[in-house]
């Protein structure tokens, strides 16, 4: 009779019974009933049997040894003893990863592992098949392994590491094979060469900005002088020439001789309006109406984005590795480092009876008030500016340009140089802007006179040695009368065009042929 109620009951359970958090399905209202004397398992059910039927045994029970669909509530009915607590505790296991048992079934059950009759019996059976499917969609659809998503997430970071390496390395090529434009009005770039092979000693080596000034009429000795830097260093050097619009294509056509070919280069145009009030013309006075002298005053705009660059005259050679030249230290708060008159290697010289060429006084009027305001020393020894390292940095916080600006406005006003003269013009303002404020050049870079007069000042052992010759003076090295130029004709590459041509005389020619 127990059993007749249990079969019942648990028949009435599948119609419609609710089990809460477990059951296969939920039979709805005029479903027809299933037989009490043979009772069939729900389509789940069987499922379950089907995918699951060791399931049991696979959950953790392997001595349990179950036999395949037994998920139904029989197991609990017919087996006794151990295997039918095997059967109840695997069950148990399944409801609780199924949300649990319902209500009517907690702290219900008989001795030796069966459940309780009726409604119990068919929860049981509903429990086991939602642990089943449970554990089927656990099969059907495993969640991703953490293991993946670390793959993916170093695959992630390896593609941005390789973007990023690939965007910093064409980025470093750019810096090092370019030069930033000025972008200043009057200082124009006009012609850039970046893609030639260049001399590799140090990987961390500076590059060495070296800037020259080129008038038409003096082409041929800047020609020889960055021919000259070029092949006495290893370093890596690029020459920023400064010309007029009207000789930029003349220097471009020498440029790309052969032997040039080498070279680094960037054309820069001076826009004489810079110049508009900061320079009276005077007839006595030919170089002040040239302007390329004064591009040395604009060094900054020339190369802005250097920290450090070397400016020299055309009318050089450089017989020394430049490099030597570029680590010249200057001094804490010192913007350049020049070369003095006083040295031991060039003596003292006067010229034309115009005064000492040494010191101050030979340079500025110190009748004038304002030069006299300054307390500068007349016996101050003066320098050359014809070759000269440059701090940019502490160029631009010191403002020099605009302090070179201001005396050369005042000069135009008041007339501050000294009538007599006989050095450059671009030489008093820096005078003032310097005095007492600049480091000094060995000088053996700056071995200069050698144009300021027709004979030999030094015996041919002294020029051999010295690391740069400077023709200043009235006797260029592509003149007439100018002394050592079989040394300086080494250097110089004739010009293609045929516009720039040496001037010799007679017996020189017939010498030659």
């Amino acid at each position: 009779g127990g059993d007749r109620g249990g079969r019942a009951e648990a028949s009435r359970a599948r119609e419609g019974l609710a089990v809460s958090a477990v059951g296969c399905r939920k039979s709805r209202p005029g479903s027809p009933k299933q037989s009490s004397t043979a009772p069939r398992r729900p389509n789940c059910c069987r499922r379950a049997s089907r995918l699951h039927g060791d399931g049991l045994s696979s959950a953790r029970t392997p001595a349990a040894g179950l036999p395949g669909g037994a998920c139904s509530a029989r197991c609990f009915r017919s087996q006794s003893g151990g295997r039918a607590g095997a059967c109840r505790a695997a069950w148990l296991q399944r409801s609780r990863r199924a949300g649990g048992l319902g209500p009517e079934c907690r702290g219900r059950g008989r001795p030796g592992g069966g459940l309780g009759p009726g409604a119990c019996g068919a929860g049981a059976e509903l429990a086991g098949r939602a642990g089943a499917r449970a554990a089927a969609a656990a099969v059907v659809a495993p969640p991703p392994p953490a293991a993946v998503n670390i793959i993916i997430l170093v695959l992630a970071v390896a593609l941005f590491l390789l973007v990023l390496h690939h965007n910093f390395l064409g980025l470093s090529s750019l810096l090092k094979n370019e030069v930033s434009d000025s972008g200043i009005v009057g200082l124009q770039p006009i012609d850039f060469v970046p893609n030639i092979p260049r001399h590799v000693v140090d990987g961390r080596q500076e590059e060495i900005p070296v800037v020259i000034a080129a008038s038409e009429d003096r082409l041929g000795g800047a020609i020889a002088a960055i021919n000259s830097i070029q092949h006495n260093t290893r370093s890596s050097v690029i020459f920023y020439i400064v010309t007029l619009n009207g000789t930029a294509d003349h220097l471009r056509s020498w440029l790309s001789s052969s032997t040039l070919k080498s070279i680094r280069y960037k054309i820069v145009n001076f826009d004489t309006k810079l110049l508009e009030g900061k320079v009276k013309e005077d007839p006595d006075q030919g170089e002040s109406i040239k302007p390329l002298t004064f591009a040395r005053f604009y060094l900054p705009i020339l190369v802005p984005s250097a920290k450090k660059a070397i400016y020299m005259d055309d009318d050089v050679i450089v017989q020394g590795d430049i490099l030597a030249l570029y680590n010249t230290p200057l001094k804490p708060g010192h913007a350049a480092a020049f070369s003095e008159d006083c040295d031991s290697t060039s003596t003292k010289v006067v010229i034309r009876g115009a005064g000492n060429q040494y010191n101050y006084i030979g340079y500025l009027d110190y009748k004038k008030e304002r030069i006299r305001k300054l307390s500068m020393k007349a016996s101050t020894c003066s320098f050359n500016p014809g070759v000269f390292v440059a701090n940019l940095t502490e160029w631009k916080r010191q403002n020099i340009t605009n302090q070179l600006e201001k005396w050369m406005k005042l000069n135009v006003e008041e007339g501050l140089y000294s009538r007599t003269l006989a050095g450059s013009i671009t030489t008093p303002p820096l005078l003032i802007v310097f005095y007492q404020q600049h480091s000094t050049i060995d000088p053996m870079w700056n071995v200069r006179h050698l144009g300021s007069s027709a004979g030999k000042r030094y015996s041919p052992q002294f020029v051999k040695a010295a690391k740069l010759l400077h023709w200043n003076g009235h006797f260029k090295p592509w003149g007439r009368t100018a002394s050592y130029t079989d040394v300086w004709e080494k250097w110089y590459i004739p010009d293609p065009t045929g516009k720039f041509s040496l001037i010799r005389r007679h017996t020189e020619i017939s010498n030659i042929k």
